[in-house]
């Protein structure tokens, strides 16, 4: 997707609708899905804002840890708000746990909604039954030899690997790990990729192992 920048007044027309959004910290306008929305608390703390619910005017920054690092030494969050705002030592900490907890909570109401399927055998079956699926979660710490298997099997869907085996097997409700799991076309499959996209740019790049 190509980036453009946009005049302030456009934007603070703007601010809160349409699907893009502007980075105070670098000014480049992208997808919202690839950005954290900020508010300012009444103790005046920058609030990361995950769910894009909290009341206030938004700040919005792009998910990943150098525009988050940008943004408070340019003291973005204040020139934003138009006041004094406190920013906590180890915001991009709290950023990360509360998308890691979106994530969780997600992939949750996709398996109750009968909308997720976990377990190699399970997935490889939703995947020979058609195009109906539309994200395919695999562990960061799978086999890469099995997940670029699986992956040839699902070439129209979105690969999502931010979470660990662990991790997945407790938002799925299981014990041990769960490596591969996919998510049927719909509203929920959108979500999930969004809260997986943020998070992605927040990560290091994990190492893989064969």
């Amino acid at each position: 997707m190509s980036l453009a920048f946009v005049m302030d007044d456009d934007l603070d027309a703007a601010e809160e609708t349409g699907p893009t959004r502007r980075c105070a910290a670098t000014g480049i306008v992208q997808a919202k899905e690839k950005m954290i929305r900020f508010v300012v608390a009444p103790d005046g703390t920058a609030t990361p804002d995950v769910a894009e619910r909290l009341p206030g005017r938004g700040v919005w920054i792009t998910a990943d840890v150098k525009a988050l690092a940008l943004a408070t030494k340019k003291n973005a969050f204040a020139r934003s708000a138009k006041q004094a705002v406190t920013v906590p030592d180890n915001l991009s900490g709290q950023v990360r746990d509360l998308l890691v907890r979106q994530l969780v909570d997600l992939l949750g109401l996709a398996r109750r909604a009968g909308e997720l399927t976990a377990g190699r055998d399970k997935v490889e079956e939703a995947l020979a039954r058609g195009p109906t699926i539309a994200v395919l979660l695999e562990a960061v710490d799978g086999s890469v030899t099995e997940r670029s298997r699986l992956r040839a099997k699902a070439p129209g869907a979105t690969v999502v690997a931010v979470l660990d085996g662990a991790t997945l097997a407790r938002a799925l409700g299981r014990e041990g790990v769960v490596v591969h799991a996919v998510v049927r076309s719909g509203r929920l499959a959108e979500r999930i990729v969004a809260a997986a996209t943020r998070l992605a740019g927040l990560d290091a790049p994990h190492e893989e192992r064969a």
